[in-house]
């Protein structure tokens, strides 16, 4: 009974920005089977779509708001329409973010002509995508004394990963930021209110497939191959691996864990690669 009262989140409200991804809609999933009402937020609709009709055959109680995480005003909108409907909102889950090929260097763009638009956008989206999003959840939060937000960092905040240097920035920000506001959101509002943060390691995902394997035959790629050579659990993560993490560190059994960014990365982050 312990064990169940625990990681009890029933009746729990979710926002979870960037919603219509398949990292975010596994958690999505897992909160809204164990009770939780869901509210996907994204700018893609038919994604977002796609998420809804699955939560809606799971008979999962949710909201799906067209929401651009680089807008403050469009979030605020979002935020009231989440309160309107459900009374309250619990947990902030930030899990918009992701890269572009124009803010990534290869042999036919060096780092020298990376233009400056398609870092900013970047950096913008990952960043800002995860602070605005705090800023406007987080105030509903310090006026009923109680919130858990989850930032989504990843592997390249630990250590920078070649030709990403927009999105190693940014997620590097995220995990400091995370940091940050744990102490602030406690110091200056209420000690129930969570800032945590979890730093995925390489999951094999449509977006990035083919950087990873190779399309013709499902071989690795040379950097495929480099990062599983790396990670002592030699293999790609699959987004079902982030829910039992995401799970805990919403759950009132993980009350006093505050500030920390949680590597799943199959060890990647523990070898050093001798």
């Amino acid at each position: 009974m312990r064990l169940a009262k625990d990681f009890d989140v029933n009746g729990q409200v979710a926002v979870i920005t960037g919603g219509a991804g398949v990292l975010c809609a596994e958690m999505a999933y897992a909160l809204g089977e164990a009770g939780a009402k869901i509210v996907l937020l994204d700018i893609g609709e038919k994604g977002m779509a796609a998420v809804s009709e699955e939560l809606g055959k799971k008979g999962i109680d949710h909201l799906a708001i067209k929401t651009d995480v680089m807008d403050k005003s469009n979030i605020e909108e979002a935020a009231k329409k989440t309160v309107a409907h459900f009374g309250r909102v619990d947990i902030l889950i930030n899990g918009a973010g992701g890269n572009k090929p124009a803010a990534t260097t290869s042999p036919d763009k060096p780092f020298f002509d990376l233009p400056e638009d398609a870092i900013k956008w970047v950096f913008d989206l990952n960043f800002m995508g995860t602070f605005l999003p705090c800023q406007v959840f987080g105030k509903y939060f310090a006026e009923q004394k109680s919130g858990n937000i989850i930032n989504i960092s990843s592997m390249n905040a630990f250590t920078p990963l070649t030709r990403i240097p927009a999105y190693s920035a940014a997620k590097a920000a995220v995990s400091n930021f995370t940091q940050w506001l744990a102490v602030h959101m406690s110091h200056h509002y209420s000690t129930d209110i969570r800032v945590n943060a979890i730093a995925p390691g390489f999951l094999l995902t449509d977006q990035n497939r083919f950087l990873l394997t190779n399309e013709s035959d499902g071989s690795l790629t040379d950097r495929g191959q480099t990062i599983i050579d790396h990670t002592p659990a030699a293999r790609f993560g699959d987004p079902k691996d982030l829910v039992s993490t995401v799970m805990w560190l919403t759950a009132p059994a993980s009350h006093f864990v505050h500030g920390i960014v949680v590597p799943i990365d199959g060890g990647f982050s523990a070898f050093s690669g001798v």
